[in-house]
């Protein structure tokens, strides 16, 4: 969706916070979500028993796009720069080298990634990145979301 499709008036406007996390990597992880619309809040939270945290990353902002039930107009924000820099700089020219990276291998994660492009596609995206263990306690929230994912045991 363009932009300015998204921007239509009436529009709503969605604030979403994501994070991934490890326990080894690879190893059992968790993700998780926040979605701010107004006054309303939805938290979720998923996690894998092998993973990876970079999987993880990919699968909260996958799962909080997919959520969305109409175009809306995001802010993003991630502690990832993995996933920022994927999204924002890497995709295209890995989509225009049949998933393949700047070196000729395979692009790692091309199943999320193809994910993520299609979960964005109907959106107007803004991708923010924040960094983690700081000062954001939204990022914090997430944190603890994604920790609370991971499988135990």
């Amino acid at each position: 969706m363009s932009a300015s499709a998204a921007q239509k008036p009436g529009t709503p406007r969605v604030t979403i916070y994501t994070d991934g996390a490890c326990k080894g990597n690879p190893g059992p992880g968790g993700w998780g979500a926040l979605l701010l619309f107004g006054e309303r809040e939805k938290e979720l939270v998923g996690g894998e028993a092998v993973t990876t945290n970079n999987r993880m990353e990919l699968m909260a902002a996958i799962s909080a796009l997919e959520a969305l039930k109409r175009p809306c107009a995001v802010d993003l924000y991630t502690d990832s720069q993995y996933v920022r820099n994927g999204i924002t700089t890497w995709l295209a020219g890995w989509k225009a080298k049949g998933w393949r990276t700047a070196a000729k291998a395979p692009v790692k994660n091309e199943d999320l990634w193809r994910r993520l492009d299609t979960a964005r596609s109907t959106h107007d995206v803004t991708w923010h990145w924040v960094k983690g263990h700081a000062d954001d306690p939204l990022n914090h929230r997430v944190d603890a979301l994604a920790n609370a994912g991971v499988p135990r045991g």
